[in-house]
């Protein structure tokens, strides 16, 4: 039976996560398995992988055919580096200790670059954040001008409408006194005809 390692597809539309399973390469992608050798969720920034390495580990070594992301998620996990430095140390060119520091070392700078990418990253969403707080506070001060002008111009409009009835009340005041002065000369004229 030849067996494969691939990826079993679950959880919902346009959110997908994927179950690492060891398989009959002739079963269906979403069948039966043999065994779960862990989760791939690619929906983080950096993708989350869950896995049985010492399981994986056995696996390929027994030679199972790996998919082409099945592959890639392995490489990047080590498991394909381990079972070649397990070949070197079957076939006696390296000694299990010498193996063993090889893996360490290459695990420290996978999680340096790891921490580095996931630092990046932090940063650049940081960064975002302070870009579209700063856009937000200058349309805020924007919107505050143009409300602040909006409302001097209304003032001003209130001071000349005040002045212009204040001005129009002088006027009929001018004019209610020009015609009493009438009235009285009037009345005055018709007193003296009177009399």
């Amino acid at each position: 039976m030849a067996t494969k390692i691939r990826l079993q597809r679950h959880g919902r539309k346009s959110r997908a996560i994927y179950h690492i399973v060891v398989a009959d390469s002739r079963s269906k992608r979403d069948g039966k398995f043999i065994e779960k050798l862990g989760l791939y969720n690619p929906n983080h920034d950096p993708a989350k992988v869950e896995l049985d390495f010492d399981s994986a580990v056995k696996w390929v070594a027994t030679g199972a055919e790996l998919s082409d992301t099945a592959r890639s998620i392995l490489s990047k996990e080590g498991v394909l580096l381990k079972n070649h430095l397990d070949g070197g140390v079957r076939k006696g060119a390296l000694s299990q200790e010498d193996a063993d520091k090889k893996f360490e070392t290459w695990l420290k700078e996978k999680g340096s670059k790891l921490d580095a990418a996931v630092k990046a990253a932090a940063n650049a969403l940081a960064k975002e954040k302070k870009e579209a707080l700063a856009a937000e506070t200058k349309v805020k001060e924007e919107r505050e001008a143009a409300a602040a002008a909006k409302l001097a111009e209304e003032q001003a409009a209130e001071v000349e409408a005040v002045a212009e009835e204040s001005n129009t009340e002088e006027s009929v005041e001018e004019v209610v006194a020009e015609e009493t002065t009438e009235e009285e000369a009037t009345e005055e004229a018709a007193e003296k005809t009177a009399e």
